[in-house]
Parts: structure tokens; C-alpha cells; sequence
């Protein structure tokens, strides 16, 4: 019988392949940065229901949030701007 705990792993895992795959066919750069972001949002919630709550707080705060903060930093920095290219 297949309970609730099995079902959200299913799902969650199911959110991290979608948004893995996503980010790697963007066409854009910052999509496929927010996209892996939320794939490590959903990595940190598949470590708290496999009750690895370091883990967790480590793959949220480096893999959703600070990766993601620099590399948006880094792709905005690198960018031209359609004003300047007039």
C-alpha cells in the first residue's frame, strides 16, 4: 500500500527532474539560473522527508539561495543592455 511520505517523495522528485531539465533547455540565461534555484529548493525538501535536516539547511541556504543570488549577479553584470548597443 502506498502511503502519503511516498507519494510527496514522488512528487518532489518529480519537481526536481522538471525543473532540472528546464533549466537546462532555457533559452535564457537567468530562466535556467531561477530554474536551478528551484531545483535546489526541491532538493532541500527531499532532504527534510529524508529526515537530513543539515543537510537541508546547508542545500538551501548554498544550492537555492546563495548560488543562485550570484549567479543572477553574474549574469546581469555580463549582459549588454539594448540601450547601450544604440
Amino acid at each position: 500500500m502506498i502511503n502519503a511520505v511516498t507519494i510527496l517523495n514522488t512528487l518532489v522528485l518529480c519537481g526536481v527532474l522538471a525543473t532540472a531539465i528546464f533549466a537546462v533547455t532555457a533559452k535564457k540565461n537567468l530562466t535556467a539560473v531561477i530554474s536551478l534555484g528551484v531545483t535546489g529548493a526541491f532538493m532541500a525538501l527531499e532532504f527534510i522527508l529524508l529526515h537530513a535536516p543539515d543537510v537541508a539547511i546547508a542545500e538551501a541556504a548554498v544550492g537555492a539561495v546563495l548560488s543562485t543570488a550570484i549567479f543572477v549577479i553574474a549574469v546581469k553584470k555580463t549582459t549588454k543592455k539594448e540601450d547601450e548597443e544604440k
